[in-house]
């Protein structure tokens, strides 16, 4: 599956974005899906997931805030971003696995997100 992220930006802390992810392929639906981030000098790092099921996981710092959905009759995945905050400045990349047993082994480009104090 190739993956292609878009929906970056620059917007103020308080504000609201949504990425999205287009994936190809005709079994984009078995595929588990994540959204993570990298800042700079950090290492890259889960933000939130969703399985080929639908079930869906947060990390803490965007509980709440985000919400990842998914889409399997137009293949794509999507962040929807709330309350942004400065900290929350990463290149974000949707990446795919096969399954619960498999590493993510598919990335997209990565979309960069500025959030301005």
């Amino acid at each position: 599956v190739q993956l292609q992220a878009s929906g970056g930006g620059l917007v103020q802390a308080g504000g609201s974005l949504r990425l999205s992810c287009a994936a190809s392929g005709r079994t984009f639906r078995i595929y588990d899906m994540a959204w993570f981030r990298q800042a700079p000098g950090k290492e890259r790092e889960l933000v939130a997931t969703i399985s080929s099921g639908g079930s869906t996981y947060y990390q803490d710092f965007v509980k709440g805030r985000f919400t990842i959905s998914r889409d399997n009759r137009k293949n794509t995945v999507a962040l929807q971003m709330n309350s942004l905050k400065p900290e929350d400045t990463a290149v974000y990349y949707c990446a795919a696995r096969a399954g619960p047993g498999s590493a993510y082994d598919y990335w997209g480009q990565g979309t960069q997100l500025t959030v301005s104090s």
